[in-house]
């Protein structure tokens, strides 16, 4: 699972050929967070609550270029660092 980003200390995630609907993992330590990408909605998991606006405010700013990601790693290809 490639780590496009590191947001204020979480990793932000993608897997190959991963189920919908588009979405990136957030980890950090032992918490893993699932957000959709087009309504930026929690799926699943928690992070404290700063390192979750954080999260959130970036994924807010990069939309476009997870979307793309989520693309890419839908067709096995490498996504581009963010």
């Amino acid at each position: 699972m490639p780590t496009i980003a590191i947001v204020d200390g979480v990793k932000i995630q993608m897997f190959y050929n991963d189920h919908t609907p588009p979405h990136f993992h957030a980890i950090l330590g032992g918490d893993e967070m699932l957000v959709t990408i087009r309504g930026l909605d929690v799926m699943r998991g928690p992070l404290p609550p700063a390192k979750l606006r954080r999260v959130l405010d970036w994924a807010a700013e990069h939309q476009g270029e997870l979307a793309l990601n989520w693309i890419k790693c839908q067709d096995d290809q490498t996504p581009e660092r963010i």
